[in-house]
């Protein structure tokens, strides 16, 4: 009998205990982090600190050099350049689309300056569909942790814009061009 009360007394004591306590697994759930709370690691070596660019939109694209879509490089350098003082421009090469992007980091970093005159941050290449995802991406793309919606990367040059504060704004597909009209009203509030 003193072990049937014992019992009942540690299982209300639980139950007591885990009603005070939040639920980690909903907190997680309903949390969102800002893209600023990221840091990744640049084609070249350094750093991007995505805490730097508060303040500013950021366009994030996955980007590839041996692709059809390759020549938007041109027009996101071109809208870097234009709205310098409210976005910035950041690209994420990756080979999981086609394998187009197969180059080493030199040799996708040349081919962007000689071929059209990047000098937007750069991210050091990166897995998007492939193990294992990288957490930008995971963010990106996965409602609970962006706290708007899961996107769905389809191929080279989609586009996520990110406001001032780092939340999510919204994903653009591949044929979403640099300048498009939704994507500069967008950029321009």
């Amino acid at each position: 009998m003193r072990h049937l009360i014992f019992a009942t007394f540690i299982a209300l004591v639980a139950c007591t205990n885990a009603a005070n306590k939040p639920s980690q697994t909903m907190s997680t759930q309903t949390e969102t982090r800002s893209l600023h709370e990221f840091k990744v690691k640049s084609l070249n070596g350094d750093s991007i600190n995505f805490e730097t660019y508060k303040g500013r939109k950021i366009l994030i694209v996955n980007v590839a050099s041996d692709c059809g879509q390759t020549r938007q490089y041109a027009d996101l350098q071109k809208l870097y350049e234009q709205y310098n003082d409210k976005l910035v421009v950041v690209g994420f090469p990756s080979n999981d689309f086609g394998g187009q992007e197969p180059g080493s980091a030199e040799e996708i970093q040349q081919f962007c300056q000689k071929n059209y005159g990047v000098t937007f941050p750069l991210a050091e290449k990166v897995n998007i569909k492939s193990n294992p995802v990288h957490p930008v991406y995971q963010w990106l793309t996965t409602k609970a942790l962006n706290g708007v919606e899961d996107a769905n990367v389809t191929w080279n040059f989609n586009k996520f814009l990110i406001d001032e504060n780092g939340r999510y704004l919204g994903h653009f597909n591949q044929k979403v061009e640099p300048f498009d009209e939704r994507l500069v009203t967008l950029i321009g509030k």
